[in-house]
């Protein structure tokens, strides 16, 4: 955080050491400011990507693999990758370009102030589940090398992730580069190891019905059911701009540099992902026929056990390089999965309490909430839990992008840039809530089976066609009058300049400022998120007058 102006009266506003310190802060809840911004693209982007690692992306392929069958799995991890990549390129542009999360984001894609609440909660709510699957997978492969009871290989798996993740951006960009060619090493090689060493393993996978009713072959139902199941995955774009928010500047001289960062480690994590689900749709089928029992064929653990001893004869190696692949993956994900859940969590608290304890008291309670999670079992369900969540994060997805490249750039009552702060927003803006809560509840009526069972097979399909219409009619309907306020006096686009809180004392860059005639001064978009006392009057009706006067307060 920038140091205290001198100049000013003692603060009226006080941090905690956790608050004030920017290599654990983070700017949680702010715009990114350049000169907290110190890292190439090349380290952003893989940091990015680095979490990617993720070992639940082999259990879902495994698992829509066991419950569809090999072709219905393999049609729905290509058609959801389709849809996740080209609804993460706009929301990954944006927020590179004005350096803010995907929160912030969300509030200024027509959610408003108080609007974005309910979408911080369904993100967080991605970051604990995902945490605790990716736990529960982590205690497997400690079950099966160490012999250690599940219920407490889940408490070691949370625990370790505390301390990696309380440094932020500063320790997870050095740890994701450090790691990330041993992890890919150990990720690739045990496929060549199959693919040469049984030639068989191909065709044994392609007919691989697992539970299916249908076979192997395509069904409608069965494919639009998995597909929604991996859909479940396209708020891990969130996770993806909890880094590209750190993006450097774009110029002419790096602007393709920067396009190839934000496409490969924004959109771009899908390619990767897919491309884990199809190994592990076919690592289940390697495990399940060389005597793994079909409910256990899902696990991770299991499926790499397989892959290795094809590489090593002796099955105490094979053992030994699956398990610390595993525990790398993990650690490598659930650290972004800790951090993104201590920003969500930051957002929903900062406006519902008006207070802010630091981000690094919600990774106690993220982790908490997983580790909960996992000591419920809920590896043993995870296509029902995945396959419900994923029709509010995607109806939620659908609208902001919605009015990413229709409401703002076409219709045009959208603002052109991104505005986040609580001064210049109203508290609901019927565009984006309003297309999500719709789309929300008719998909979830149609995923209970209250609309038939074609709807409830595609209800995710259904659930981003509604946002994504939605989001617009309602954008005409209104007139876009509720996307802005009041007329903002710093807003995205002003340049270099720092200015002096009035609240809290310290200095921010005016992206991050608004005007306020409460304060009678320049005020920092924390602080005015937190003040219980002005009763928003810069936007009430006698704010006209306020307002009128804000270029003689603020400079």
């Amino acid at each position: 955080m920038a140091t205290v102006n001198p100049s000013l009266t003692p603060s009226r506003r006080r941090y905690g050491k956790l608050v004030n310190n920017p290599m654990l802060e983070d700017y949680s809840l702010r715009y990114a400011p350049r000169a907290f911004r110190r890292w190439s693209e090349y380290s952003v982007a893989t940091a990015a990507l680095g979490g990617i690692s993720y070992l639940a992306d082999q259990a879902i392929g495994g698992s829509i693999t066991i419950g569809y069958g090999f072709t219905n799995a393999v049609w729905a991890i290509l058609a959801a990758a389709l849809v996740i990549f080209l609804t993460g390129i706009p929301i990954a542009y944006h927020s590179a370009k004005y350096n803010i999360d995907m929160d912030l984001l969300t509030r200024g894609a027509g959610f408003g102030y108080l609007g974005s609440t309910l979408t911080s909660l369904i993100y967080a709510s991605f970051t604990f589940i995902f945490f605790a699957l990716e736990g529960s997978i982590m205690a497997q492969a400690f079950a099966l090398y160490f012999g250690l009871p599940l219920p407490i290989g889940y408490a070691v798996a949370s625990l370790l992730i505390i301390p990696l993740v309380v440094f932020g951006m500063t320790l997870l960009s050095k740890l994701q580069v450090w790691t990330q060619p041993v992890w890919l090493t150990l990720m690739i090689l045990p496929l060549f190891a199959v693919l040469t060493r049984d030639p068989a393993a191909v065709a044994q996978w392609t007919h691989f019905a697992g539970h299916s009713v249908s076979g192997a072959g395509f069904n409608p139902l069965l494919f639009g059911t998995a597909a929604g199941v991996v859909l479940s995955l396209i708020a891990q774009i969130g996770e993806q701009v909890d880094y590209l928010r750190f993006m450097p500047e774009k110029t002419e001289k790096t602007k393709r540099r920067w396009w190839l960062a934000v496409i490969l480690a924004g959109p771009g994590w899908v390619l990767l992902g897919a491309s884990k689900q199809l190994m592990g749709s076919f690592f289940t089928s390697v495990a399940f026929h060389n005597g793994t029992a079909l409910a256990k064929a899902n696990e991770p653990i299991q499926m790499y056990v397989h892959g290795y001893h094809d590489l090593f004869a002796t099955g105490g190696v094979a053992l030994g390089l699956a398990t610390f692949f595993v525990i790398l993956s993990q650690i490598k994900i659930n650290v972004t999965n800790a951090y993104s859940g201590s920003l969500s969590w930051s957002n929903f608290f900062s406006r519902v309490m008006h207070a802010h304890p630091g981000r690094v008291v919600w990774i106690f309670l993220n982790v908490g909430i997983s580790l909960t999670l996992m000591e419920m079992g809920v590896f043993s369900f995870l296509l029902k839990v995945l396959g419900f969540y994923s029709n509010v994060a995607i109806a939620w997805i659908g609208a902001v992008v919605a009015d990413l490249v229709i409401n703002k750039p076409i219709l045009k009552l959208s603002p052109s840039y991104i505005e986040f702060k609580r001064a210049h927003l109203y508290n609901f803006n019927p565009v984006g809530f309003g297309a999500m809560i719709i789309a929300s509840v008719v998909s979830i009526a149609a995923f209970f089976d209250l609309l038939g069972p074609v709807a409830q097979a595609f209800s995710t399909f259904l659930a981003l066609g509604i946002a994504f219409v939605m989001s617009p009619i309602l954008a005409i309907l209104t007139k876009g009058k509720y996307y802005i306020a009041r007329a903002p006096h710093y807003h995205a686009g002003t340049h270099h300049d720092t200015v002096a809180c009035s609240a809290c004392g310290f200095e921010f860059e005016k992206e991050d400022m608004a005007c306020c005639p409460h304060n009678k001064g320049a005020i920092c978009s924390l602080c005015c998120s937190l003040d219980t006392t002005c009763k928003d009057m810069c936007k009430t009706a006698i704010a006209g007058v306020a307002v009128a006067t804000e270029p003689s307060i603020c400079h």
